[in-house]
């Protein structure tokens, strides 16, 4: 751990930075620090691309959700970006984890996360998944369909114990994008409410002595910035609660909303209010509950985005500006292999020129990356100062969620590596790809 910097003092104006990290300053025009490091020497020390995580950020974040809901649990969301000091600050942080595969359970585990505090969903889980799973004596199973049933319970066996939730479909459209919406009929998550499929698979599950029904479970989409769709599943899945109590005699003392809380990704762009979502989701369960004559639920959130994606800045040098036509592309040495949102769900950011200033008056242009698409594009028309080179450095906010976690290895240009900053030091999280872990993995002539 290197010191790079003294903490710098000067605050960014709100407006200009305001989906930064909070730790984000200006001691001079041009130079940004962030958790009191100067985002140019990140990038003179580790290269680019690289990703810059401030880990105050995130554990702010974190006493934030816990703060709001004093009386839930919170499990971090471990697909939205995960490696071992992440592990650590949640953990640290008093939050629980939700993983969707044994490779995040086992990164988990083996960092010290504690087994039980963890949660294991996926709407098609592996043989692999699920004895991991039970080796390692994971919290909660979500049961996402009805095979699944028989599958775990014989791995169980008639002798074992395990606790499992059941992913239910409200059907609710919320979220930001077509693609990330999963509380809607006619999808592949979760077992639907209004065909039977969710009583039929909890019928199920109270024949298997082994398997403990603990709670319902659903999740209704990502990016979504208004508390409505949250308490509409409120008052459905408490519905269904009444019926399964007054069929079954089942009281189920456990109520998962998953996650999906909206984010801000550029300055004036709507974000979900957790202090608001919050105090009115507890209103709505607790008079729900109390209409149906059921005991109130403990609630379970799980954020990932909303904790991570704003503590998280990409980092990329320009290699080429071209102006053809009516247009001025912005080239820069990532791209879609380490970012490939906008591509899949047209997400658009708001990139910033870091490392000097620029008194040139804004332009108009699209950052793209280095691969072989059309689609490579990071930033779609934006605004960078009219003199942008080639060399300049460019800082890309709010990249801390489902940016690496969805890399790929595209052109074996190689996945960028984590930086964690924090009181004015960096230190390396994940190395860089190299050619050489590229080679190694191709063992056949």
């Amino acid at each position: 751990m290197t010191t790079l910097h003294e903490p710098a003092v000067t605050a960014v104006p709100a407006d200009a930075l305001s989906v930064w990290p909070a730790s984000a300053v200006e001691p001079r025009e041009g130079e940004i620090t962030v958790g009191g490091v100067p985002l140019a020497e990140v990038a003179d020390r580790f290269g680019t691309p690289v990703y810059v995580i401030d880990e105050d950020e995130v554990r702010e974040r974190c006493r934030t959700y816990r703060h709001v809901f004093p009386d839930a649990d919170i499990l971090y969301a471990a697909k939205a970006f995960l490696c071992r000091a992440m592990v650590h600050w949640v953990d640290e942080e008093g939050l629980g984890l939700d993983v969707c595969s044994a490779g995040e359970l086992e990164l988990a585990v083996t960092t010290g996360f504690p087994p039980e505090n963890i949660v294991l969903h996926g709407n098609a889980k592996s043989p692999r998944d699920l004895d991991t799973a039970l080796r390692l004596g994971v919290g909660r199973i979500v049961i996402d369909s009805p095979s699944e049933i028989a599958r775990l319970a014989a791995a169980v066996g008639p002798d074992g114990h395990q606790k499992v939730m059941v992913r239910v479909v409200p059907g609710i459209s919320a979220g930001g994008h077509e693609k990330i919406r999963t509380g809607t009929e006619d999808q592949k998550f979760g077992l639907s409410i209004s065909d039977g499929y969710a009583q039929y698979a909890i019928a199920r599950i109270l024949d298997q002595p082994q398997l403990e029904l603990t709670g319902l479970h659903c999740h209704l989409g990502s990016q979504i910035t208004s508390t409505k769709p949250y308490l509409a599943a409120v008052r459905r899945i408490v519905g269904l609660m009444a019926r399964l109590k007054e069929q079954h005699g089942l009281a189920l003392p456990e109520l998962d909303l998953g996650g999906g809380h909206g984010i801000a990704y550029r300055p004036g762009e709507p974000a979900l209010d957790l202090t608001t979502l919050a105090r009115k989701v507890r209103a709505e369960l607790v008079e729900a509950c109390a209409a149906a004559g059921l005991t109130v639920p403990r609630l379970i959130i799980e954020p990932g985005r909303a904790i991570a994606g704003p503590a998280g800045i990409a980092l990329y040098h320009v290699l080429a500006v071209k102006r053809t036509g009516a247009h001025t592309y912005v080239a820069v040495d990532g791209g879609m292999s380490d970012n490939p949102r906008p591509a899949l769900y047209g997400v658009r950011y708001a990139p910033r020129l870091v490392g000097r200033h620029s008194t040139a008056a804004p332009a108009p242009v699209t950052v793209v990356g280095r691969h072989c698409e059309a689609g490579d594009i990071v930033a779609a028309d934006v605004e960078l100062p009219e003199d942008i080179r080639p060399g300049d450095l460019l800082a890309v906010p709010v990249a801390g969620a489902y940016h690496l976690s969805m890399a790929s290895g595209y052109n074996m240009v190689g996945r960028p590596p984590v930086v964690a900053v924090d009181d004015g030091q960096a230190r390396l999280l994940i190395r860089r790809e190299s050619l050489e872990d590229i080679r190694s993995r191709d063992v056949g002539l």
